[in-house]
C-alpha cells in the first residue's frame, strides 16, 4: 500500500518515493550546480530562491577557494552551472568562470539579463563572450505583461535590450555563443492549473514574435514548471492551493521522466559549502547524505577525492514537479 502524507485540508499526496519501482540513485556527476547567493536586483514573484535586492546571504572567499579547488580535481565534471539570485552579483562569480573555462569546461550562467543595466555590471555582455559562457536567461513570457507581472514592472523592456545587446555580440548567431531562454507558467490563482506548452511547438512561438517584433534570436526555449517552493509555495499557500497544486502534479507523474532527472548525474552546492541533490532541494534545506546517512560539503568532497558518494537521491512531494508530463529541469522538458 502506498503510504500517504496529509494536508491541513484533509487531502492528501503520495509520498514521491513510493512512486518509484526503486530508490532514485545517482549516475556519474558531469554537473557542478553552484548556488552563490540570494543578492539580486529583482525579487520575482516565482523565485523559488526567494532573492532580492535586500538579501545579503553570498559565498564567501574560503568556499570560494574550494570550489575551484573542486573544479581543477574532477576532470569528470563537464558543466559549471552559475546560479543565484544574480549569480553575476556575488562573490566568486569571475573567479570561478574562470576556472571552469581554464579547465575546458562548459560554463553556464542563469542571467535575469536586466543586471546589466545596473551599476558596475555594464561589462558583463562582453565578458560574457570573451568566455564563451552560456547564457540561460529568465523570459517567463514573450508578453511584456506577463513579465512584468511576475519580475517587475519594466524587466520586459530591459530583458529585450539585454538580448539584443547580447545578439550585437553573436549570441544566438555563432555556435560557440548559446543564449537560451526559460519560460515559466503564470502563477495559478485557482484550481485551473496546466503544465507548460510542449516545449517544441512553444520555442517556435518565441523565436517567431521575438524576432518579428525586435529582431531577436535565441538557440533554445527552455520550459520550467514551477515547482511548490520558495515564493511559489508562499503564493499557494495564500490562495490555499498548495496541496491540490502537489495533487494535480501527482496526476501528471510521468514515470519515463525519471531516467533523464536532472538530480542524476548533477551536485548543487550551496553559497555555505553544503551539498545537495538539486537546487529545490538545497532551498527546502534538504542535504545530500552519504552511504553512512551523513550530509556533505565541498571540503568533504576534496578530503574524499572523489564526487559519487550519495547512493540515494533525497526526494519529496516537490519532486512530483520535474516528473509531471514532459518532465522538467534546468534544461527544460526532459521528454
Amino acid at each position: 500500500m502506498q503510504t500517504q502524507s496529509k494536508s491541513t485540508l484533509g487531502l492528501t499526496v503520495t509520498q514521491f518515493k513510493n512512486k518509484l519501482t526503486s530508490p532514485l540513485s545517482k549516475k556519474g556527476i558531469t554537473v557542478l550546480q553552484i548556488n552563490l547567493g540570494k543578492r539580486c536586483n529583482l525579487a520575482c514573484t516565482h523565485c523559488h530562491v526567494e532573492a532580492g535586492p535586500k538579501r545579503t546571504e553570498e559565498l564567501s572567499p574560503e568556499v570560494c577557494e574550494q570550489l575551484i579547488s573542486l573544479i581543477h580535481k574532477f576532470p569528470e565534471i563537464k558543466i559549471v552551472d552559475l546560479t543565484g539570485g544574480a549569480p553575476e552579483m556575488n562573490y566568486g562569480f569571475k573567479p570561478l568562470v574562470e576556472a571552469a573555462r581554464a579547465t575546458g569546461k562548459q560554463m553556464i550562467v542563469r542571467s535575469n539579463l536586466t543586471i546589466y543595466f545596473e551599476d558596475g555590471f555594464a561589462d558583463l555582455p562582453e565578458y560574457f563572450a570573451q568566455h564563451q559562457i552560456r547564457v540561460v536567461a529568465s523570459l517567463p513570457c514573450y508578453l511584456a505583461d506577463n513579465v512584468d507581472k511576475m519580475r517587475g514592472a519594466g524587466v520586459f523592456d530591459s530583458s529585450v535590450k539585454a538580448l539584443q545587446w547580447l545578439n550585437q555580440l553573436g549570441y544566438g548567431k555563432k555556435p560557440n555563443l548559446i543564449l537560451d531562454l526559460v519560460f515559466n507558467p503564470q502563477l495559478p490563482t485557482d484550481e485551473r492549473f496546466s503544465l507548460a506548452p510542449e516545449q517544441i511547438n512553444l520555442e517556435r512561438d518565441y523565436k517567431m514574435f521575438l524576432q518579428e517584433h525586435f529582431s531577436i534570436v535565441f538557440s533554445n526555449l527552455f520550459t520550467i514548471t514551477n515547482l511548490p517552493v520558495g515564493r511559489t509555495k508562499m503564493h499557494l499557500e495564500r490562495k490555499k492551493l498548495y496541496t491540490s497544486y502537489l495533487q494535480f502534479l501527482e496526476s501528471h507523474f510521468n514515470p519515463s521522466t525519471v531516467e533523464h532527472l536532472m538530480c542524476r548525474d548533477e551536485l548543487s552546492i550551496d553559497y555555505l559549502g553544503n551539498v545537495y541533490d538539486c537546487d529545490f532541494n538545497q532551498m527546502m534545506n534538504l542535504p545530500a547524505k552519504n552511504r553512512n546517512g551523513e550530509t556533505l560539503t565541498v571540503s568533504k568532497l576534496l578530503e574524499t577525492g572523489s564526487l559519487d558518494l550519495i547512493s540515494e537521491i533525497q526526494t519529496a512531494a516537490y519532486c512530483y514537479g520535474c516528473t509531471a508530463g514532459c518532465g522538467s529541469s534546468c534544461s527544460g522538458a526532459l521528454l
